[in-house]
């Protein structure tokens, strides 16, 4: 949690050191309790402490903070756009976060298309990101990647809302696009809405040009 919170004042302020009392205050705990952390996390090599004046990240403490910050932004949008979570999601993704392990995070950034913001508006850290292939991937539809083709493999809605997409030959098998962000179906651009196209299911096929 300190390395994840002094990554945020950090990632505000490049140029400035993050103070003591400020990370207190963010961390809700003593002054005298902030200190002894971060003295803690110096003999690690995680940061550089400054006594009397605060902090700045080693590279290793800067990378191992932004593959926390990477990992809480992926569980923020599994959490938003996939499983539709209205509840409190940054305090979920906290808890959830310190579950996942690098193998995991691998997997679920390959899942979500190697998301580049978070559903906040942060941009994810790219720092000692792994990205490998995502062809047939099966994503959600809000996930799949910009320039990239992907065949409906399932619609998980109700039946009102299959009906609808019916109409319009949004089925099973269907073939859309996603062309510079906008979603392309028989060459038409496909209005929908985040909460209904994470109910929809592709598997990326290939890339357009």
């Amino acid at each position: 949690m300190y390395l994840k919170r002094i990554f945020e004042l950090h990632y505000a302020k490049p140029d400035q050191i993050v103070r003591t009392s400020q990370l207190a205050e963010i961390m809700k705990v003593s002054s005298a309790s902030t200190t002894e952390m971060l003295i803690r996390l110096s003999k690690r090599e995680l940061l550089t402490y400054l006594p009397y004046r605060g902090c700045r990240l080693t590279p290793e403490g800067f990378a191992n903070a932004a593959r926390i910050k990477r990992r809480e932004s992926l569980i923020e949008i599994l959490l938003t756009d996939v499983i539709g979570f209205t509840g409190d999601i940054n305090a979920a993704a906290c808890k959830i976060e310190h579950a996942i392990d690098q193998d995991l995070e691998l997997a679920l950034d390959n899942m979500l298309g190697y998301p580049e913001m978070s559903p906040s508006g942060v941009k994810i850290p790219i720092i000692e990101r792994k990205m490998e292939p995502i062809m047939n991937n099966l994503l959600p539809l809000n996930c799949l990647p910009i320039n990239s083709i992907g065949k409906i493999e399932l619609i998980v809605m109700n039946d009102s809302e299959k009906k609808t997409f019916e109409g319009m030959g949004i089925k099973q098998g269907a073939i859309i696009k996603n062309i510079e962000g906008n979603y392309r179906f028989n060459d038409d651009t496909l209005e929908i809405s985040n909460s209904l196209s994470h109910k929809i299911l592709v598997r990326v096929s290939s890339y357009s040009e």
